[in-house]
């Protein structure tokens, strides 16, 4: 899976796809819900999601969590975090997920492969710039806005780690994962969910999605993969 997303913005040779597969290889298994590092933690290792979702987060005093990013397959939890002291933010997962535990010297021996490298500071960037959307949709963008472009977001970067069949793919978030991840609230999210599906745009059951008319939904959150950056 990492090998896919990385190829994504680049080929790798031979020898950098052998390496990063060995290095990606195995992984623990977490349920829902799990903290893989918490705030104030060191964080000795760098966290590589193989299979599922997690998400970036920070909780204020009131217990009301924030998430910050969601992670898909292929995804580092923050590539460069081993350099700090302790985590300002908590890594949970939102799914059943198999996550590997890739130490500083996994991540060094990548660094030093050129084309791994510039692979790396690619998905970097895409991380950098898939945050500042998010900063847009609480700002700026209403609810049903909001919803599709993460929607449509999650879609293009599931098909680029070949998870999507046809136009489905699995979607385990809950409506207060998606909630806490635009600022809405519930009610919000189940609204817009519902007219969404009334107007023929989505399907939504059993765990998965089918978005039946992805143009409709493009418009719907006006969204652009551009800041995605796949080539």
């Amino acid at each position: 899976m990492l090998v896919r997303k990385l190829e994504g913005f680049g080929p790798l040779p031979e020898a950098d796809r052998k390496l990063v597969a060995r290095l990606a290889d195995g992984g623990r298994q977490l349920p829902p819900r799990s903290d893989i590092i918490t705030e104030g933690q060191n964080p000795e290792n760098v966290h590589l999601i193989v299979s599922g979702m997690a998400c970036r987060y920070k909780l204020i005093d009131s217990g009301c969590r924030q998430i910050l990013a969601i992670f898909l397959p292929g995804d580092f939890c923050d590539l460069h975090v081993f350099i700090l002291d302790h985590m300002d933010h908590s890594i949970s997962t939102l799914t059943d997920c198999t996550v590997v535990d890739m130490p500083r010297s996994a991540v060094f021996q990548m660094l030093e492969r050129p084309a791994i490298a510039k692979a790396l500071w690619w998905a970097t960037l895409v991380d950098e710039a898939v945050l500042r959307e998010r900063l847009v949709d609480i700002g700026r963008r209403p609810a049903r806005e909001r919803i599709s472009h993460l929607l449509c977001e999650i879609y293009v970067r599931m098909q680029a780690v070949g998870l999507v069949d046809g136009q489905s793919f699995d979607f385990r978030l809950t409506q207060t994962d998606i909630a806490d991840a635009l600022g809405l609230t519930n009610v919000s999210v189940n609204k817009v969910i519902m007219e969404l599906r009334r107007d023929g745009v989505l399907e939504a059951s059993n765990a998965h999605i089918s978005v039946l008319k992805p143009d409709a939904l493009q418009a719907i959150g006006k969204f652009s993969d551009d800041y995605l950056h796949l080539t």
